[in-house]
């Protein structure tokens, strides 16, 4: 791993906590263009993952298992697409953080949220859906490295966490990017009118682990074993 990528690598934990604190003082501040500005931000922070994945030399073969977790994802999106809600994409990105680590988790999240969206529409929430995602799996992959998650029902749990995070996070920006004069009453409504769809998700994401929580681990391991990724 070369110089640059060792940096990048201790700066991505100090990005996940810096965007949130940033958005968030934005909006205490009630400064001008916080949308436009947030967005810049969530731009920023995706680049020390993108550098640091480009500069840290893996091998093709390295690439394959983010490539095939990114397509499955993106996929999964689409073909889940007229159902409110209900999506495997985060259950695919706890586990591609899982299996293999909390930079491919990161890679998985955000590629698949860029090149999911331009089916669904790329805009200024893009940058938000990308940055939200990546966090799901490099926490996924934080939690994998550490054997915390080891057990079917702790996975499900932890994807429901998940996606209970990153609808928060996405209602927050709106509100930050969006709601003028935010007040207590604003601010509750809309976080009210998300927790429906983010619960949902929550639930959707717990009966697609449930299947592939012990599974895709054991396969993932003989795939890794045997090309040595």
């Amino acid at each position: 791993m070369g110089r640059l990528a060792r940096v990048m690598r201790i700066i991505q934990p100090v990005v996940l906590v810096a965007l949130p604190v940033i958005m968030m003082l934005w909006a205490w501040l009630k400064l001008a263009d916080a949308a436009l500005v947030t967005s810049v931000c969530a731009c920023a922070a995706l680049v020390p993952f993108f550098v640091g994945f480009e500069k840290s030399r893996r091998r093709a073969r390295n690439l394959m298992p983010i490539v095939v977790l990114t397509a499955l994802a993106v996929a999964g999106r689409l073909v889940f697409a007229p159902v409110p809600a209900i999506k495997p994409i985060i259950a695919i990105v706890v586990m591609g953080g899982l299996c293999f680590g909390r930079e491919e988790g990161f890679m998985v999240g955000a590629l698949a949220m860029l090149v999911s969206n331009v089916f669904f529409g790329q805009g200024p929430w893009t940058p938000w859906q990308m940055f939200s995602m990546g966090l799901v799996g490099y926490l996924a992959g934080v939690l994998g490295n550490r054997g915390r998650l080891t057990q079917r029902w702790s996975v499900a749990t932890f994807g429901a966490l998940m996606a209970l995070l990153y609808g928060f996070i996405l209602d927050t920006w709106t509100i930050v990017g969006f709601v003028s004069n935010a007040n207590a009453t604003s601010v509750f409504a809309t976080y009210a009118a998300g927790l429906a769809n983010n619960v949902a998700s929550a639930i959707g994401t717990v009966v697609f682990l449930i299947p592939i929580a012990n599974t895709w681990p054991r396969i993932f391991k003989r795939i890794k074993v045997r090309y040595q990724i």
